[in-house]
């Protein structure tokens, strides 16, 4: 791998993208049509397709709405229908391309953590490039895949000694593509503080100049996304950050109930699925050796730990409190733990890079050299393997968001009034087909239901106060509210595909006032 060329490397990085995305898109189409694996997809395109229209962010309309999580992921998308590019073919190539930069961007990331072990940066780079959770993210036309590269990006640009206000810019692109990317923007922050404390005790300097000018230029980098970003959500909603932050986490506070440690446990798990459960002792001896390298070596660390010794750290850090931050606040692992999926790739850097030490192929010791080979044979192919996984998964996905979501999204374009009110849960694919005024049952654009959107009862009032016309849902989803009388049963989907899975199949109830 080393002895390849940069140029060759790239090229071939390139050509296996494309290749993953024509088969996982092309099965997909052929199973049930182009489409997205989940729900949300939808309401993203739907968002690009108002600003590109009408230069607001609205969801249908032209109600402006302070309901799109990741508000650079929209502006991405709306050039695409701006161009008058197909929605399906510009958001695969922004999702491919994200996810090749992943690659790109972990192997540069590596080489500057280990610069010991810089033949294993490349093996790093095509395992991110293998990794099935990172495929089906690219081509699920969400954010995943952006906000993933934005995080390596930013710890990498810093790391390079990128300019400060050039990382606080990065910051504020993470943030504004998911807002739990202020922590890791926090995180280098203080990095970058306690190393110019260290540097200022080292040349016992009391010019403290040069400290406030680095912090404040990365500080101004990040307000230049973050103020607008704010501003929008306090003037549109009330609240500093998008709805869906609140909703989602009102949505599951019922989960909060469970002991801390299975809250761990449930967003732990689902990354780990795959080859990478093979490079846990791998990731776990990297961060505590390449910790106890560094600071061994730091003959000065009464001043305070190392840049290095930060810099090591870093990453593990970020893991670990992103994994903190899900399992304290939503504790969810559903589609394969899409929310977790931008942990992988710093699972996959220090655990190939803990895995490489052990490794010997080329060992003189007939055992050592085979138990070496065997092992990276079975790594190689489990990557190989789930990326089939993730293949078979992800046109399962999109075959069910297009027999259920899209269906009844076409159904109501078809059979009810342009001014029919219609409730629902999900209002992906509806708002983007039915484009009909809608009441948002999980709160993304109709905040009002937040505080008791699990309340059955009180939700269909609401509904029906607002004098909603027809209900578009999942009967499982609220099984108590959909036995109402006031709700007549008018259509509901077929899905093969659901009924293989053993879901129940969506439908749409007119109401009865």
């Amino acid at each position: 791998m080393s002895r390849i060329s940069q140029r060759a490397w790239y090229l071939l990085t390139v050509a296996g993208v494309f290749a993953v995305g024509v088969w996982y898109v092309g099965g997909a189409g052929k199973c049930g049509g182009f489409g997205f694996p989940l729900d949300d997809a939808w309401i993203h395109q739907t968002y690009a397709r108002s600003l590109a229209q009408t230069g607001r962010f609205a969801y249908g309309l032209g109600q402006v709405s302070a309901g799109s999580t990741s508000p650079l992921w929209t502006l991405l998308l709306s050039l695409g229908h701006v161009l008058r590019v197909s929605p399906f073919l510009w958001t695969y190539v922004l999702g491919a391309a994200s996810w090749l930069l992943i690659g790109w961007t972990s192997t540069a990331l590596a080489r500057r953590l280990f610069p010991q072990q810089r033949s294993v940066a490349r093996w790093i780079g095509l395992a991110c490039l293998l990794e099935w959770h990172l495929a089906w993210a690219a081509f699920s036309g969400m954010e995943i895949a952006l906000f993933t590269f934005l995080s390596l990006l930013l710890i990498e640009r810093y790391a390079a000694g990128a300019h400060p206000f050039w990382v606080g810019l990065i910051g504020g692109l993470l943030l504004i593509t998911r807002p739990e990317g202020v922590v890791l923007a926090g995180l280098v922050a203080v990095v970058a503080f306690l190393d110019q404390i260290r540097q200022r005790q080292s040349s016992r300097s009391r010019e403290w100049r040069s400290l406030a000018s680095t912090l404040a230029d990365m500080a101004a980098g990040l307000v230049v996304l973050l103020a607008p970003y704010v501003v929008f959500n306090e003037v549109v909603s009330g609240q500093p950050l998008p709805n869906t932050f609140y909703a989602k986490q009102a949505e599951y506070r019922a989960l909060l109930a469970q002991p801390i440690w299975a809250r761990l446990w449930i967003v732990l798990r689902r990354p780990l699925v795959g080859a990478q459960a093979l490079l846990v002792p791998g990731f776990v001896w990297q961060a505590v050796w390449g910790w106890r390298r560094q600071k061994a070596g730091d003959a000065s660390l009464a001043a305070g730990p190392s840049p290095a010794l930060i810099l090591m750290l870093l990453p593990v850090v970020w893991w670990g409190v992103y994994l903190v931050i899900y399992a304290l606040r939503m504790p969810v692992d559903y589609q394969y733990g899409r929310y977790l999926m931008p942990t992988v790739p710093f699972l996959l850097i220090y655990g190939i890079g803990g895995t490489g030490h052990w490794l010997r192929p080329r060992s003189p010791r007939i055992a050592v050299r085979v138990l070496s080979r065997t092992m990276t044979a079975v790594i190689g192919c489990l990557f190989v393997a789930f990326l089939f996984v993730g293949a078979r998964a992800y046109a399962g996905d999109v075959c069910t968001i297009n027999g259920e979501m899209v269906d009844v999204a076409v159904w109501l374009e078809a059979n009810t009034p342009p001014d029919a009110l219609v409730a629902a849960h999900d209002i992906g694919a509806i708002g983007y087909f039915a484009q009909r005024p809608l009441l948002d049952l999980a709160g993304l654009i109709t905040p009002d239901v937040i505080p008791y959107m699990r309340d059955e009862a009180r939700l269909l009032q609401f509904v029906v106060e607002q004098e909603a016309d027809y209900l578009a849902t999942f009967p499982s989803w609220y099984p108590r509210m959909v036995v109402d009388d006031r709700l007549l049963l008018i259509y509901q989907t077929e899905c093969d595909v659901t009924r293989q899975r053993g879901g129940d199949s969506m439908a749409v109830y007119q109401i009865q006032r």
